[in-house]
């Protein structure tokens, strides 16, 4: 049975980030906070907790996962380069709602799905996901929601959707964001948007010269 921990209590919030990192650190999947929607998650560098998180999500190989981390080094240590345009970029908005993807490190052994050697990197902006991500490492963590349904803006809603197969909830409320993360591609010889999200076009552009071409909606 899936264990549920309401983090604005103190006991309880320490005691969930205790369950669920245990329960990553198992294969088990992890419905946390961020500061856009709620995520489900699991080990990045375990192949059978992703398989076990797209399965959850009624998702295939062809998505993959993106990735969440606690710190900028550790998402440096995930990526070939970050470039001078990435660097500005995590400056600027991260802890945020800012999605970057990067050529993967090729040493890493780990697998997310078909991600052709590149990885959807972000560092969230809220306070349970921080903490609990600097205990577990890097965590393939996606919306708490299956596949084609509306996103999890509280556990309520996750728990809904996604019922025995989570191990542990961590209740942080209604997530405030709202809105997708933005995603940026690195990956080429520019900066290029490819989803609109919480960050506007107008304020990426402050930092980096983002090329919009036509991404899908938020």
């Amino acid at each position: 049975m899936s264990a549920w921990f309401d983090c604005a209590d103190e006991a309880q919030r320490s005691a969930g980030l205790a369950a669920a990192a245990s329960a990553v650190l198992a294969g088990e999947l992890v419905v946390l906070p961020t500061d856009t929607v709620y995520g489900v998650g699991a080990d990045a560098f375990s192949p059978a907790a992703v398989r076990r998180l797209l399965a959850a999500k009624g998702r295939g190989r062809d998505m993959p996962s993106p990735v969440l981390v606690g710190t900028v080094r550790a998402a440096t240590a995930l990526v070939e380069d970050l470039g001078q345009d990435g660097q500005r970029l995590i400056d600027e908005f991260w802890p945020g709602a800012l999605t970057i993807v990067c050529r993967a490190t090729r040493t890493l052994s780990w697998d997310l799905g078909e991600t052709k050697g590149t990885v959807a990197i972000r560092m969230p902006q809220d306070p349970v996901a921080l903490e609990l991500l600097r205990e577990t490492g890097p965590m393939a963590v996606t919306s708490a929601n299956l596949t084609g349904a509306a996103p999890a803006a509280t556990a309520s809603e996750a728990r809904d959707q996604l019922g025995e197969s989570v191990a542990v909830y961590l209740d942080g409320g209604t997530a405030s964001g709202g809105a997708a993360s933005t995603i940026v591609d690195l990956t080429g010889p520019q900066p290029r948007l490819l989803r609109r999200g919480a960050i506007s076009v107008g304020r990426l552009r402050e930092v980096a010269a983002v090329t919009a071409g036509d991404p899908g909606g938020s």
